[in-house]
């Protein structure tokens, strides 16, 4: 069950999402993240990417999610380095062959991957 407080926070499991409102690119999104001790937010599964999709679909704008492409791989990962357990690609996605480093969340859940430079709206996850 997800708890949504004053609509700009949700409970999902034992996480904590939260967005600002404020659109950014990667890199300054995911060190706002850890400037309030969380980072961005990276759905583990459904229902937390559900959760995520709720938050993007209300400020109904594009996310940047906490996932990238390794240096050297060219595999997706979670900004700590770990695996993938889970995804939700868009149709044809992922697509950029290296040049699209992040992942962002459209407004229906599924993710695109994506140049690191745009400026897409901050979710957080504690």
């Amino acid at each position: 069950s997800v708890l949504a407080l004053d609509e700009k926070i949700r409970k999902v499991g034992d996480k904590i999402l939260a967005s600002n409102g404020k659109k950014a690119d990667f890199a300054s999104a995911l060190q706002s993240c850890e400037e309030v001790g969380g980072t961005l937010a990276a759905p583990k599964n459904k229902e937390e990417n559900k959760a995520i999709m709720d938050i993007v679909k209300q400020y109904n704008q594009y996310a940047y999610l906490g996932i990238r492409k390794g240096e050297s791989s060219d595999q997706f990962k979670y900004i700590n380095g770990t695996p993938l357990n889970y995804s939700n690609w868009h149709l044809h996605e992922p697509d950029g062959k290296g040049k699209e480093k992040c992942v962002e969340m459209y407004t229906d859940g599924t993710w695109n991957d994506k140049k690191c430079n745009k400026y897409r709206l901050t979710v957080c996850e504690f």
